[in-house]
Order: C-alpha cells, then structure tokens, then sequence
C-alpha cells in the first residue's frame, strides 16, 4: 500500500531514542525501521535489548494503532520478546508488524526485527482498546 517510509514516533519516549520509519504494506502487515546508532548499545558493544523491545513495541503499537478505527488508541498489556542475535552500530533493522486477530476491545499481534536475513527478535503482544 505505502513503498516509501514516513518518520513517525519524533515525540515522546522514541525522540530520545532516535525515532521510527514506518509504512504500510497491507491491511494487516506493517513494517518499521531504525538505524542502530552507539546510544543504543550495551557495554558489549551490541545493541541493548531495552532498546529492541522498545523499537518492537513502539512499532507494532503503531500498527496496532492503525488497524483501528475513529483514531481510536491503543496501550500494550502484554508483551513477550525472544532474542536471536545481536546488531551492532551502523546496522538498520527491520521489524514487521503483522495483525493477527483485532476484536473491540484487543488487538493481537506478532513482529520479528532482522537485520539483513540475520533474524534478530521475534515478539508477540496484545494492545488494549483504550
């Protein structure tokens, strides 16, 4: 539906956290990006896994936000991340965001983040109607 990303999530918690590129690619499968930058790293040196669960919830929040109608909002209540492998700075990940049940009241989703082909989180996660 939308080829090109729009930069979104520039207020609030995500602008101290260098933002969000989002779009749409179906009715029900969304994507989003972010660039790994030396903010976001562990002492490790690789990405924080704070920061990947927060890219994943603030995009499949805005996907959850987009599936509903009368600009209705949304709250995650239940979030569940696995970590793959890790990124490193200069890394763009891609997370997709894919709507698998939406009722009045919740909204049910799953999302992966890669970097390349290399799979880097998987999540699941219900948003809550507010």
């Amino acid at each position: 539906m939308n080829d090109t990303f729009q930069q979104i999530s520039l207020v609030g918690f995500m602008k101290h956290n260098g933002g969000l590129e989002f779009r749409t690619l179906s009715e029900s499968e969304y994507q989003f990006r972010a660039r790994i930058q030396d903010i976001h790293l562990n002492p490790g040196g690789i990405t924080h896994g704070g920061f990947i669960m927060s890219l994943m919830d603030s995009g499949m929040g805005t996907a959850a936000h987009r599936v509903l109608s009368n600009n209705a909002r949304a709250a995650t209540i239940s979030f569940d991340v696995k970590f793959i492998s890790a990124s490193k700075t200069g890394d763009l990940l891609l997370g997709t965001a894919k709507v698998l049940r939406k009722t009045r009241s919740l909204v049910f989703m799953q999302g992966e983040l890669r970097c390349g082909q290399q799979l880097i989180a998987t999540a699941e996660g219900i948003w809550k109607v507010l």
